[in-house]
């Protein structure tokens, strides 16, 4: 039996190099996903959503709004669940990537376990979106869940950063602008009524989309909580997809309603 070669002067140890290759892997999903982000808003823009009040006809493989929203948003509370009770997930011993991960899983805990069962009535879900949304949201969970437990390195003094607290402060605003949002928008009918309506009351006074609005501010601030090229792509994705999304809603709002209020603006309040 020949003896095992040693390793090349130089070259670091198997465990080492894995981790080396994944690192480059995550930093090269975060990079994907910006690319990706841009490229979904140019052919959004220029194609439309064609789904919910914007299909030309009905799917034929569809699911239930509820069943669709807990499917497809699940990977991302799932998935980070899944890799840090299976494996050491060394960096969440310090506090600041406890927080941040911790910020990831509670708006999916929202999204995934609550939201969908607060929906009234909502059109049906084609089965190629909720497929596309759940790829994502698996792609997106390993992404920003196996860096920050993983491989994210921060000071035991960041919670305290400028940095970090105007994001989190961002963060927290955003989720419940979402929140109160999608509130405002599951009450415009009363039982038993039907069509559209425009809604009142909240950020809508302000703009078409406050939903989509407190979203992105969510996402932003978790970004510049994070510092990190991974919770930047993310943001950048979720703008991206989002102002297309404010963008036809606004032209379709406006088409829709005579006295649809002019001075709203599409998704930033007061600028845009």
């Amino acid at each position: 039996m020949c003896p095992r070669r040693p390793p090349r002067h130089g070259a670091p140890p198997p465990s080492r190099a894995m981790e080396l290759a994944e690192r480059r892997l995550l930093d090269a999903l975060a990079y994907l996903q910006g690319a990706l982000g841009c490229v979904c808003f140019a052919l959004l823009t220029r194609l439309g959503s064609p789904y919910g009040r914007y299909a030309a006809r009905p799917c034929a493989w569809r699911l239930p709004a509820p069943a669709a929203w807990a499917v497809q948003e699940l990977p991302s509370l799932a998935v980070p669940l899944a890799l840090c009770a299976a494996t050491a997930a060394e960096r969440l011993r310090r506090w600041p990537n406890r927080i941040l991960l911790g910020m990831f899983v509670a708006h999916y805990v929202q999204r995934s376990l609550i939201f969908p069962f607060l929906i009234r009535g909502g059109k049906p879900t084609p089965l190629y979106a909720c497929v596309l949304a759940f790829a994502f949201c698996t792609y997106n969970g390993y992404l920003q869940s196996r860096y920050l437990s993983q491989y994210a390195v921060y000071a035991d003094d960041w919670v305290t950063d400028p940095r970090f607290l105007t994001g989190f402060v961002l963060w927290l605003v955003g989720m419940l602008i979402n929140i109160h949002s999608d509130y405002i928008l599951r009450n415009l009918r009363k039982p038993g009524e039907t069509g559209y309506k425009i809604p009142r009351g909240g950020l809508f006074e302000y703009v078409s989309a406050a939903n989509y609005f407190g979203e992105v501010v969510e996402w932003c601030g978790y970004g510049l909580a994070s510092w990190s090229v991974q919770g930047g792509a993310f943001a950048l994705f979720t703008f991206c997809v989002l102002l297309s999304r404010a963008l036809q809603h606004h032209q379709w709002y406006l088409e829709k309603f005579e006295d649809y209020p002019k001075s709203r603006k599409t998704i930033i309040p007061f600028l845009f």
